[in-house]
């Protein structure tokens, strides 16, 4: 049975709300996690002070696992959530979602302590040195929330293949699961009688 499009419509809306609001969420994780990189002010300007350190590549990294982890679990999560039916509503709903979260965490992260870190900018005399702040440098890594979010949607919905409504597979005639329900339902015949009472 097709849904209308209306409630189609309010489950998209509300996964992509659901799912987009929890990026602020991983930001603040994000930024928390984030290994601290050192910024030497020359003439107003923060620059690295280790150029070859790992540091800008370990926020990349920790931003990753988090996106990663957070689009796997919110694929699951709409998976046991949804029903069958839903299930384009919920995939755009992921994608879109995914996609909405990823950026937020990514600009939650990157606020947590920016305005001190300008102001020492701004007013550090030469060589002094200032704490940066969480930032993306590999903006590729924001796929990594809504792309595995939609993958395990669809691999728990090839591995699990709920059962359509209505059916619980409880084997009681006229249900959907038995063949030739309703009318057609084969009943057991008493010894020496047909199904309608007669003698054979």
């Amino acid at each position: 049975m097709r849904r209308p499009a209306g409630r189609l419509f309010a489950t998209w809306a509300v996964t992509t709300a659901i799912v987009a609001l929890s990026g602020p969420v991983a930001g603040l994780l994000w930024a928390k996690m984030s290994p601290k990189v050192t910024y030497v002010i020359v003439q107003g300007e923060p620059l690295l002070a280790d150029p070859e350190g790992q540091g800008p590549i370990g926020i990349d990294a920790r931003f990753a696992v988090i996106a990663l982890i957070a689009g796997l679990a919110s694929g699951v999560a709409a998976y046991l959530a949804g029903g069958r039916g839903n299930d384009v509503a919920l995939l755009l709903g992921l994608a879109a979602g995914g996609a909405a979260a990823a950026v937020l965490a990514w600009k939650t992260g990157h606020l947590i302590g920016l305005d001190a870190f300008h102001d020492a900018a701004r007013h550090g005399r030469d060589g002094a040195t200032a704490t940066g702040v969480a930032d993306l440098r590999a903006k590729g890594v924001l796929v990594l929330w809504p792309l595995p979010a939609v993958a395990a949607y669809g691999l728990l919905e090839m591995i699990v293949r709920r059962l359509p409504p209505g059916d619980r597979g409880d084997g009681r005639p006229g249900e959907p699961d038995e063949v030739g329900g309703g009318e057609l339902d084969l009943q057991s015949a008493p010894a020496g009688r047909d199904v309608d009472g007669g003698e054979r």
